[in-house]
């Protein structure tokens, strides 16, 4: 079986520096102490999304990291709704800059369009400011 992955908007985070943050505080994490995601929507290709698949965060308009998705968890805020809790792999990865427009929600995003990791040398370089880093992507240097 293959897998697919998602791509989304980290709305309000400023770097993966600050996403890492929020995800390491109690408030995203269930009681397994992963951090997670919770969705209005159950995702149709959940066999393909928990087979390997990541989440793609974008932040400030570029995707800048992924995180494995590790299984989807029902989610009940008390009134009666089901939802999706998106369960992630605690640890950021952060990949090659691309720009992307605002969007809602999530997508997919296929395997083949995702973005590279970037090299474990690369990965440990101070990150450039988001501006910085779409402009540099927009142009195609990144």
């Amino acid at each position: 079986m293959t897998y697919v992955n998602l791509i989304k908007l980290s709305v309000g985070t400023e770097s993966v520096e600050s996403l890492q943050a929020w995800q390491d505080s109690p408030r995203p994490k269930g009681a397994d102490g992963l951090p997670r995601h919770v969705t209005r929507m159950w995702p149709k290709r959940e066999a393909e999304l928990v087979n390997g698949g990541s989440i793609y965060w974008v932040i400030k308009g570029v995707v800048q990291a992924r995180q494995k998705i590790i299984r989807l968890d029902e989610y009940d805020r008390g009134d009666g709704i089901r939802r999706c809790a998106l369960v992630f792999d605690p640890k950021l990865i952060r990949v090659a800059p691309v720009l992307k427009k605002p969007f809602q929600g999530w997508r997919y995003l296929k395997p083949e369009d995702s973005p590279p990791d970037l090299t474990e040398r690369r990965a440990k370089e101070d990150a450039l400011p988001p501006e910085l880093s779409a402009a540099l992507a927009d142009i195609g240097i990144l």
